[in-house]
C-alpha cells in the first residue's frame, strides 16, 4: 500500500514552525503527489453545482420577476374605485419611482349610424402619457397584420381596439367610433397589451385611448364603476437593490396613508398578491429550482465523504510515523484539520468560479429560446456557495481525517490496526444537524426543507440497514459448492468489507434517489403546469347568456364545431350573514376580506362536481338541498369551517346554505371557477344568466356569427393574454431543464465517485486471487456481479424512496397531482444496475490490468 508523505519535522526542535505551516506545506506535498485530487474535485464539483443553480437561479427569478412585473404593469400598482389623491403620484416622483396612470371601466361603444350603429360593451381604458411602465404595447393596422411595438399610448383623439370590437361593430381601421360624448378615430388594431389584468370586464374587448381625451367622453359619473390605477417603477438608473427599497418604501407609505385616512376600496397590487395566474407559475418555479439545489447539494455532501474517507485512508501509515517520533495527536489532528480547511477554501473558491461560468454558459443556451436580458447576478449565491464548501468540509470531511490523530504507533509495524472507524454518535449528529440546517437555508421553505432533509435521512437510514441485511443474507443464499465460481467469488467478496458494501450501495441509492426524484418531479411539474393552460385552453370566455337562450346557443356552438366547453350559470350574490350574524367590511381587519364582503360574489349550482376544482375537506352531495361548497382560499379569508351557515342576498331573496365541501381552485386555469357553488342541478327561482368557456374555432366571422344571433352577449377574446401566460410558462421550463440537466450530471459524477471508492480493496483482491491462478475472465465476471448486484439493489431503493419523497412533496409543496408510473420500481432497478456497471468499468478499468507484482509491493510496503 502507497504510505502518504508525513508532515516535515522542524529543522529545530526549540522553534517548531506553526500548525499552519505544517499544514500548507503538507497542502503542497499532497497536491504535487496527487492526494487531495478526488478532495479538491468534489468540493469544488459541491460549491460549483450550488453555485451554477443560485447564480442562475438569482438571474432567473430575477427576471421571472420583472416580465411578469410587465403583465402587473409596474414595480407596484395603487388600485382604488375612485379618483387617487393627487399626493400619491407627487410622493412617489419624490421617491424618485416613475409613474403613470390609467383609469378603466365598462362601457358602451357604438359605430356612427353610417357603418349600422351598432353597439357593443367594451372595456375603456385611458392612460396617461408615461404609460406603458412595463413592457411594449403591439398594435397593427389590420386584424392578422404584421405586429409592431410601441412604447407610448394612442394619440390624443384617436383609439386603439381589439379586433372583436371591429366585428361586432362592423368597423374598420380609420372609421369613427363612438365613446359616449366624443368621436374618436380608430388608428390601430391593439394587438398586444401588457398589462392586462383578469378581471371580466377586462376581458371584455378593450378600447385604448389617451387619458387627454377621457373627459370629452362624458362617461365617468358619480355612480359609475371605475378602477383608478397608479403604476410605479424604479428610475432605470437606479440600483437594483436600491429601486427595490424605493417601491418598498413606497408600498409602506400608501398602506400607512390608506389606514390612516380610511381610504376604502384602496389597494397596492404587486406580484406577490395580484395575478393568480403568474404567481402559482412562479412559485412553483422557484420551490423547484431550489430543491434542485437543495439535492446539488446533498448530492455534493456524498461525494465529500468519500473523498474525505478515502484521503484519510491513504494517510494512516504516515500518522503512525508521526506517531512514533512523537508528534503530540492535537498536533497531528491540527495539521490535517486546517489543511482539510485549507482544501476547502481553495475548492470553494473555484467551485464559485467554475459555477459563474457553467451558468453564464446556460444564460447563452437561454437566450437562443428565450427573447429575454436576465438581471445580472447578485453577490449572495457566490457567498453561500463559499459556505457551502466550508459546512461540507466540515460536516464530512473533519469527522474521517480528524481520526488520522488516534492512529495507534504500532501500526508501523502492525497494519491491521488503526483502521478508520464509524464516526462517533456525537461527531455524526453534529455533521448531520450542520449538514440539515444548510439544506433548511438552501430550500428557503420549512416544508420543502423539512421533507427533504427528512426524507432523506430517513432513507439513509433504511438504504444502510437494508444493504447490511442484504450483505448479511448474500453468504448464506450463495452455497460454497454448487453455485457458479463467479457467483460465489463476487458474494464472498461483499461479504468480507460489510462496511465498504453498506457505504456504497447507500451513497449509490442516495445519488440514484435524487436523480429519480428530479426526473419524476420535472415530468409532473411540467404536465401539471401544461395542463393549467394548455395548447387547446378557452380562449373566449362568453358572460350575459339569457337561460332563453342556452338551447339554441349550445346549438351555435355545435354547429361551429365547438364540442369541449365549460358552461354554468352564474348568479349574483351578497353574503350578509355568517352562522346568524350579519357581516360587513368592519366585521374584518384584513383588507382582502374586507372587499370580498362587500362586493358581490359570482354563484354558481351544478350537481356534479367540475372536474377542474378537488375537494379537500368535506364531501360534494349531489342535489343536497342546503349544501354549500366554498373555495378553499375564501374559506381561510373570512374564517369560515365546515358547518358554517352562510345566507347570500340575491336579489333582494335570502338564500341560506350549510358548508358541506370545500374545493381546491386553480385561478391559473383559464378555466370557469366560482368562490361559492350550490351543489345542486336547477334552482329556478333565482335570477342568473349563463357562462360560458370554449376554445373558438380558428375559421374566420365566428366572433361576429355570435355578436349577431345575440346582441346581449358579451364574447370576451383572451388570446393574448393565454399567450403571454404560456410565453412565461415556456420560459420556465426551458429554464428547469436546463438546471436540471446540470444537477443530472453532477448526480452522474458523484455515482462515479462512489463506485470508485473501493477501487484500492478491489486491486488487491484481484491481485492476490491471479497470484493464487484466477483468470482474468472469471474476474471481469465477478467484478459485473458485484457492480451489477450493487446497482439494481441501490436502484430498487431509491425508486422506492423516491416515490414516497416525491409523493410529499407533490402533496404538500408543489401542490400537484402525484401520478408516478409503475413501472418506476422496475426501472431504478435496471437504472441503478446499467449506471453502476457503466461507472465501474470506467472507474475499475486499470484495476485488472495493473501488474500483480506492483499490486503486492504496494500492498506489503
Amino acid at each position: 500500500m502507497h504510505t502518504a508523505a508525513a508532515p516535515t519535522l522542524p529543522a529545530h526542535p526549540n522553534t517548531p514552525p506553526s500548525a499552519l505551516h505544517l499544514a500548507w506545506r503538507q497542502l503542497l506535498r499532497d497536491f504535487r503527489a496527487g492526494e487531495l485530487r478526488l478532495m479538491l474535485v468534489a468540493v469544488a464539483l459541491a460549491v460549483a453545482a450550488v453555485c451554477a443553480v443560485g447564480f442562475f437561479a438569482d438571474r432567473l427569478q430575477a427576471g421571472l420577476a420583472r416580465d411578469a412585473l410587465t403583465l402587473l404593469g409596474g414595480d407596484a400598482v395603487v388600485a382604488s374605485d375612485q379618483p387617487l389623491p393627487g399626493s400619491f403620484e407627487t410622493t412617489a416622483r419624490e421617491m424618485g419611482l416613475k409613474t403613470a396612470r390609467n383609469v378603466r371601466f365598462p362601457s358602451m361603444a357604438r359605430a356612427p349610424e353610417d357603418r349600422g350603429g351598432a353597439s357593443k360593451l367594451v372595456s375603456v381604458k385611458a392612460v396617461s402619457s408615461g404609460y406603458p411602465l412595463r413592457g411594449t404595447l403591439g398594435v397593427s393596422a389590420s386584424a392578422t397584420g404584421p405586429v409592431h411595438e410601441q412604447t407610448t399610448g394612442p394619440a390624443a383623439g384617436t383609439v386603439w381596439v381589439d379586433a372583436a370590437v371591429l366585428d361586432g361593430l362592423a368597423v374598420q381601421v380609420g372609421d369613427t367610433l363612438l365613446l359616449g360624448d366624443a368621436r374618436l378615430r380608430i388608428a390601430e388594431v391593439l394587438r398586444v397589451e401588457p398589462d392586462r389584468d383578469a378581471g371580466f370586464m377586462s376581458f371584455a374587448p378593450r378600447v385604448l385611448l389617451a387619458e387627454a381625451d377621457l373627459a370629452a367622453t362624458g362617461l365617468i359619473q358619480p355612480a359609475s364603476r371605475v378602477n383608478w390605477r397608479l403604476a410605479v417603477v424604479a428610475s432605470d438608473t437606479t440600483r437594483r437593490a436600491a429601486a427595490q427599497a424605493a417601491v418598498r418604501g413606497f408600498v409602506a407609505w400608501v398602506d400607512a396613508t390608506v389606514e390612516r385616512e380610511h381610504l376604502r376600496g384602496t389597494r397596492v397590487e404587486s406580484i406577490d398578491n395580484a395575478r393568480p395566474e403568474m404567481r402559482q407559475t412562479l412559485d412553483r418555479a422557484g420551490q423547484f429550482l431550489q430543491l434542485v439545489a437543495v439535492l446539488a447539494a446533498l448530492l455534493a455532501a456524498v461525494a465529500v465523504g468519500i473523498a474525505a474517507r478515502g484521503f484519510a485512508a491513504r494517510h494512516l501509515d504516515a500518522c503512525a510515523m508521526l506517531r512514533v517520533l512523537g508528534l503530540p495527536q492535537r498536533r497531528i489532528a491540527a495539521i490535517y484539520g486546517l489543511e482539510l480547511g485549507l482544501v476547502g477554501v481553495a475548492a470553494s473558491a473555484l467551485g464559485v468560479l467554475i459555477g459563474l461560468v457553467v451558468h453564464q454558459a446556460f444564460v447563452v443556451l437561454l437566450a437562443g429560446l428565450v427573447e429575454t436580458n436576465l438581471p445580472a447576478p447578485g453577490a449572495w449565491p457566490g457567498v453561500f456557495g463559499l459556505a457551502v464548501g466550508m459546512v461540507l468540509v466540515a460536516a464530512f470531511g473533519l469527522p474521517p481525517v480528524l481520526q488520522l490523530a488516534q492512529v495507534p504507533p504500532l501500526r508501523v509495524i502492525r497494519r491491521d490496526l488503526g483502521d478508520l472507524r464509524a464516526a462517533s454518535l456525537v461527531v455524526l449528529l453534529a455533521g448531520l444537524a450542520g449538514y440539515a440546517a444548510l439544506l433548511m437555508v438552501v430550500a428557503q421553505d420549512p416544508k420543502l426543507g423539512a421533507i427533504a432533509v427528512g426524507g432523506f435521512a430517513a432513507a439513509w437510514a433504511v438504504f444502510a440497514g437494508t444493504a447490511w441485511l442484504a450483505v448479511q443474507a448474500l453468504r448464506r443464499a450463495v452455497p460454497e459448492v454448487g453455485a457458479p465460481r463467479w457467483l460465489t467469488l463476487a458474494t464472498r467478496s461483499l461479504s468480507a468489507r460489510p462496511a465498504l458494501a453498506v457505504l456504497q450501495v447507500s451513497a449509490l441509492a442516495l445519488g440514484l434517489m435524487a436523480l429519480m426524484l428530479l426526473v419524476l418531479l420535472r415530468t409532473d411539474l411540467i404536465s401539471s403546469w401544461r395542463a393549467a393552460t394548455p395548447a387547446d385552453a378557452p380562449n373566449r370566455f362568453v358572460i350575459n347568456i339569457l337561460p332563453e337562450q342556452g338551447d339554441a346557443f349550445r346549438q351555435s356552438l355545435a354547429s361551429a364545431g365547438v364540442a369541449r366547453y365549460d358552461w354554468f350559470p352564474m348568479i349574483r350574490g351578497r353574503l350578509v350573514a355568517v352562522n346568524g350574524r350579519e357581516v360587513g367590511p368592519s366585521s374584518y381587519p384584513d383588507a382582502r376580506a374586507q372587499r370580498l364582503v362587500e362586493r358581490e360574489f359570482n354563484l354558481s349550482h351544478s350537481a356534479a362536481l367540475p372536474g377542474h376544482n378537488a375537494v379537500v375537506a368535506g364531501q360534494w352531495k349531489a342535489e343536497e338541498t342546503d349544501g354549500l361548497s366554498v373555495e378553499e382560499g375564501l374559506a381561510k379569508t373570512l374564517g369560515l369551517q365546515l358547518g358554517d351557515r352562510l345566507r347570500f342576498d340575491i336579489a333582494g331573496t335570502p338564500i341560506d346554505g350549510r358548508i358541506s365541501s370545500l374545493r381546491k381552485v386553480d385561478w391559473g386555469s383559464m378555466r370557469v371557477n366560482f368562490f361559492v357553488m350550490f351543489p345542486r342541478g336547477a334552482m329556478p327561482d333565482l335570477p342568473a344568466t349563463y357562462i360560458a368557456a370554449l376554445r373558438a374555432p380558428d375559421k374566420p366571422g365566428f366572433d361576429a356569427a355570435l355578436a349577431r344571433a345575440y346582441p346581449n352577449i358579451t364574447n370576451v377574446d383572451v388570446s393574448a393574454q393565454i399567450g403571454q401566460v404560456q410565453r412565461v410558462l415556456d420560459q420556465v421550463i426551458r429554464a428547469v431543464e436546463f438546471l436540471f440537466s446540470f444537477t443530472l450530471g453532477a448526480g452522474l459524477l458523484v455515482l462515479f465517485a462512489a463506485v470508485s471508492a473501493t477501487r484500492e480493496a478491489r486491486a488487491r483482491e484481484f491481485a492476490l486471487l491471479r497470484a493464487m491462478g484466477a483468470s482474468s475472465v472469471l474476474l471481469r465476471q465477478v467484478q459485473r456481479a458485484e457492480l451489477l448486484g450493487v446497482g439494481a439493489l441501490a436502484g430498487a431503493l431509491a425508486s422506492a424512496a423516491a416515490l414516497g419523497v416525491g409523493w410529499a412533496l407533490a402533496r404538500e409543496v408543489f401542490s400537484f397531482q402525484w401520478n408516478p408510473p409503475l413501472w418506476v420500481p422496475l426501472f431504478g432497478s435496471v437504472a441503478g444496475a446499467l449506471l453502476a456497471l457503466g461507472a465501474g468499468w470506467w472507474s475499475l478499468r486499470e484495476v485488472l490490468r495493473r501488474p500483480v507484482s506492483e499490486t503486492l509491493r504496494q500492498a506489503a510496503s
